[in-house]
């Protein structure tokens, strides 16, 4: 009996100690922002007024969605853009804080011309990056785009909006 007794509180013993090392895991899940496609943006070639790039944008155009930008998005297609819009024309400064992608961005003034740029956006970088002159929109690329399809200073956009 004492036997029995004894095996039966080893058993117990162990089976405590092991459904104490087993506590559930904690994963964090966190949540994939997706792109949303509000609207078209044609880039306008300024000495022939021709469009050379056709991308689909989001639109940046509330509090929430100007400061939020693109964090904490994983990736962004060549063909994916997003455009701010502002009600007012200023010296704007953004930042990559939170931003996994590097990326390019074009500062466009109220009459939708190409007034400067930032290439090359470093991912997390919370350092400022101002656009040097006024403007009222804001588009994000890929990184590396601008110099590829040869953006300049001076060139135009036009989008409309998805209905």
């Amino acid at each position: 009996m004492k036997k029995l007794c004894l095996s039966v509180a080893i058993l117990s013993l162990l089976f405590s100690t092991a459904c104490k090392d087993q506590q559930p895991s904690k994963q964090v899940k966190t949540a994939t922002i997706s792109f949303t496609k509000n609207g078209e943006l044609n880039l306008i070639k300024k000495d022939t007024d021709s469009i050379y790039k056709t991308l689909d944008i989001e639109i940046a155009d509330d509090e929430y969605k100007t400061q939020t930008g693109l964090m904490y998005r994983d990736s962004m297609e060549e063909h994916q853009a997003m455009l701010f819009v502002f009600p007012d024309s200023q010296v704007r400064s953004f930042y990559m804080k939170n931003t996994a992608i590097a990326l390019d961005i074009l500062f466009i003034d109220s009459d939708q011309r190409i007034v400067s740029f930032q290439k090359d956006a470093r991912p997390y970088d919370a350092s400022p990056l101002a656009s040097g002159v006024p403007s009222q929109y804001v588009l994000e690329i890929k990184a590396g785009l601008s110099n590829q399809w040869n953006i300049e200073v001076g060139d135009k956009i036009s989008w409309k909006l998805d209905e």
